[in-house]
Parts: structure tokens; sequence; C-alpha cells
């Protein structure tokens, strides 16, 4: 290989290592002309917030009322006839238990009660000759009581040996499947009934919820539905901690509107106490630097699309949730550049372009 050739090899090279770096660093407009502003940015304007004050958690979307069904005896599951997501009448038969030992049970308490009964009939009878004492009839009386009593047990249980839905709703969950044995009160489905509406269960530490008051305003965001805000308040607070978590759990009420709402949807939330203080705030990217209490920022003036830049002092304080409170240098409406601001030269034509 001659020099010439190793030596264009070469420059192509270094051309080509070069070329992303220096195209990455200037950020040009790719619609800009000669005389065109050089560069895009992205501005935000000064805005008015609580700021430092504000919860954030994240919460599991569910109906009001919810309830996690089960037998009152134990036994084998004979019919399941529910999936998750079915949606259930008031009284309709949801799950029930092989009858075999519930019958069975029930079959034996009524012939105790009956025996009693004909046990108390002679008793009586042979009191009333003198042939007994009236201790033995008044025994045979109360075994008969206790008969009857274990009688109505045995008929609640039976009647108990299935699960109905408690009202109109949704199955939430399915906890059990046919043929398995479950205990007496062991969650078999869990049902939701939104007539009360949907709440948003969100768990606070102590440091928080010591803060909240029933009425407190919480802005909730959905993954589901971006960009959308559902606002809502504070409604129940717990009065102690749940002893898996440490946390307590706060019920924030949140209407559909036009969402269509389902069990289970992830929330984040912004809880504000009331009588917190608002303050102007701007992004921390809009900062080009900062020192202490000061910070520089780039200051758009012009038109919405393009304007000039000018840099700028301002005071900041605190810094909360990606954003700081400005406690001076900023006239009310000001736009800064909070995306391309490294860039920007002081005095400098830009091309604002719309938040993605």
């Amino acid at each position: 290989m001659n020099s010439i050739t190793a030596r264009a090899i070469a420059l192509l090279l270094g051309a080509v290592s070069l070329g992303p770096a220096i195209t990455g660093c200037s950020r040009p407009s790719a619609a800009s002309g000669a005389d065109g502003p050089r560069h895009v940015v992205h501005v935000a304007g000064i805005t008015v917030a609580p700021l430092g004050v504000t919860v954030r958690a994240v919460g599991l979307l569910a109906p009001k009322d919810q309830a996690k069904l089960a037998f009152k005896v134990a036994g084998y599951i004979d019919t399941l006839q529910v999936e998750e997501g079915q949606q259930v009448r008031a009284g309709q038969l949801l799950a029930a238990l092989k009858r075999t030992e519930i019958d069975a049970g029930l079959e034996q308490a009524r012939q105790n009660a009956a025996k009693a009964q004909r046990d108390l009939a002679r008793a009586k009878a042979l009191y009333a000759d003198g042939v007994t004492t009236l201790e033995q009839f008044q025994d045979l009386g109360t075994a008969a009581d206790i008969a009857t009593a274990a009688l109505r047990a045995a008929e609640f249980n039976s009647q108990h040996g299935e699960i109905r839905a408690p009202g109109d709703g949704v199955v939430l969950q399915k906890l059990a499947e046919v043929n398995e044995l479950v205990q007496a009160g062991q969650p078999v489905v869990s049902v939701g009934r939104a007539g009360r509406g949907w709440v948003v269960r969100v768990g606070l530490a102590d440091r928080d919820v010591v803060r909240m008051r029933p009425g407190d305003g919480a802005r909730i965001e959905f993954d589901a539905w971006p960009g959308q805000v559902f606002n809502g308040e504070v409604g129940n607070i717990a009065s102690a901690a749940d002893p898996a978590t440490g946390t307590f759990t706060v019920e924030i009420p949140v209407e559909p509107g036009e969402a269509r709402f389902v069990q289970g949807l992830v929330a984040k939330v912004q809880l504000v106490p009331r009588g917190a203080p608002s303050v102007p705030v701007v992004p921390v990217q809009a900062l080009i630097e900062a020192n202490g209490e000061e910070a520089g920022v780039f200051v758009l003036d012009g038109g919405p699309a393009r304007g000039v830049v000018h840099r700028a002092t301002i005071r900041i304080g605190r810094m909360s949730g990606g954003e700081v409170e400005v406690r001076g240098g900023l006239e009310p409406g000001a736009r800064v550049v909070v995306d391309g601001a490294a860039f920007l030269e002081n005095g400098e034509t830009v091309r604002v372009e719309a938040q993605p």
C-alpha cells in the first residue's frame, strides 16, 4: 500500500469518527438555513405550585366495596361457577362444597333432636305418674334444648356450604379451584361492587400520614391513560399500620369519567395537604449551573415558535419532584429553556419545538 492511499484511509477514518461527535454537540436545526436559527429548544413557563409538601405514592385501583367470600365449614369444593372478570348478580351461586359430609352432619343433628324430644315426652309422662324425679325430667328437657340448638347450627352450616354473590358486582379473583380442600373461613372468591364507586389505596409512611387529613387534594395518573389526570380527595385514613408492611392505608375516591376502570390498575398519586403554600417553580432541567442560592437559566424572548434567548441569574430555594423554587430573578409568565440550554449563547436566535 503506497503512502498516498494510507493517508487517505487515515483521513477518512478520522472524518467518520469525528462526524457524530461534531453533529451531537452542535444540535443544529435540520430545517435551518445559513441565516436561520442554529438550535432547536424546548421551553417551559414559570408556574405556581405547592413545593416541598407534596407526598408521592404508588397505589392500586379497586372498587370501594370489596369482599373475600368463604365457606362457613371446611370441605372439598364441588363447583366454582365463575371466572375472574365475570359480572355477577345478587344472590347468584358462585361456589358450593361437596354435600356428603354436610348432609350427614345435618341428618345426625335431626335424629339427635328427634330422640331428645321423644325422651323428654316419656319423662314428662313418667314424672306425672311419679315414677321419675323432677331432676331427671329437667335434665332431659335441657338435653332436648341442646339437641334443638345443635340442629339449628347444622342447618345454618348446611346453608353456608355454598357461596352466593352479596350483590351485583364483578369477580376480582378466584382464590381456589374445584376439588380443592378448603378450611372454614378460607377465602375462595373475591367480589367487588362498583355501586359505591372506585378508590385508589396507597400505603404511606408514618412521617407522611400524619400530615394528611380527609379532604386533602390528590392528583392521580394511570399508565393505562397516559397524560390524563384524575383529581380526587383523601377519604379514609387508617388509624393503625399494616403489620405486614408497616405503612398506613389511605383511600382516595376517584371518578372514572369516560375511562373504563378495572381492578388492579397501578396509580401514581400526588397528595397535597390543605393549606400548603404555593411558590413559583421551574423544572430542574432549566438550570445551567447553580452556586448556593443562585443559578443560571436561559430565558426566551419572542413568539411561541421562534425567539432570542438571554442568560439570567435567578435565586432558587427548595427542590422537590423535578421542580425548583424560584425566589427571584424571573418575571411572571417567563419562559425558560429546559432542553438544549447547554449549547446556547447569550443573544442567540432559536427555534422552539413543542414538548414531545
